[in-house]
């Protein structure tokens, strides 16, 4: 008889309000027969809300080696098994990746249910060119590293986005300040989709003083998304065609072109007219 083998779901949950979950999900959680979840007693009050019996094991930091084991041996067994994360979607910034791992090592089948996002709920509001973006997780705690992580930011193509704690939002903005300037365009949200819901959008330096002169602004979770450096087209089309010139030689055209977008954060279409130019010249 051939063996059973369970799925592991791996299922978004709200980041605030908790009607935000499809009905896709409150499905997956009361069917399965384990949810994994980050933080239990968090996590049982979604499920009470919504009378979810499906019994809860805590999978966190602490014990992702062992628990990861125990779980691809549950899915192993035929059970199905549902992970989530305190709030969003897992494994953004959250556990789950020693699991994920094992489990496509095992050959066993990952299910997503897709849902709710902090990054992604201010990446889709914030009013900046989200064509191209990097997240970028938690920042460093202390102040040099911050800066050297900022640094990285200066010339970058890509907007940036990342999650900040109320402990260090105010460090964590004036590092950004001294590093970027007062003029890149930002935007801030805090406790979205909560009670005290905030998304205000502005320079860097209003930004600042608006945090700084509002003890309110300083608490809950924050989501921080960075603008794109401006870009000198002049300089930029230099450092495009510096590009080509390597790449040229090995490559189509078209592959170039791509492979020179992608380095640079430049339009592929414009990549290619300056690319065509240089052949027909």
């Amino acid at each position: 008889m051939e063996q059973v083998i369970g799925k592991l779901y791996v299922v978004a949950t709200p980041i605030g309000n908790l009607t935000d979950i499809s009905q896709r999900a409150l499905d997956v959680l009361r069917e399965v027969d384990l949810i994994a979840a980050e933080d239990t007693r968090h996590s049982a009050r979604l499920l009470e809300a919504y009378m979810i019996k499906t019994p809860l094991k805590a999978y966190h930091d602490h014990n992702e080696d062992y628990q990861s084991t125990v779980l691809v041996k549950q899915l192993l067994g035929g059970d199905n098994v549902a992970l989530i994360s305190d709030a969003g979607t897992p494994l953004i910034n959250d556990p789950g990746y020693r699991l994920l791992s094992a489990v496509h090592d095992a050959g066993i089948q990952v299910v997503p249910v897709p849902g709710a996002n902090a990054a992604l709920a201010l990446l889709s509001v914030c009013g900046l060119a989200v064509n191209s973006f990097v997240f970028e997780g938690f920042p460093p705690v202390k102040s040099q590293q911050r800066q050297d992580y900022f640094c990285r930011w200066l010339k970058s193509p890509h907007t940036h986005v990342y999650y900040e704690s109320s402990h260090r939002i105010v460090a964590s903005l004036v590092d950004a300040l001294a590093v970027l300037g007062g003029d890149r365009m930002v935007a801030m949200g805090r406790e979205l989709t909560k009670t005290f819901e905030t998304i205000k959008r502005c320079t860097l330096a209003e930004l600042v003083e608006f945090v700084q002169s509002d003890n309110n602004q300083q608490k809950g979770e924050f989501v921080i998304v960075i603008s794109r450096a401006q870009v000198d087209e002049s300089a930029a089309d230099t450092d495009i065609r510096e590009m080509l010139e390597k790449i040229l030689p090995i490559v189509s055209l078209k592959q170039a072109s791509q492979v020179v977008a992608s380095l640079t954060g430049q339009k592929k279409n414009r990549v290619y007219q300056i690319a065509l130019e240089m052949q027909q010249s």
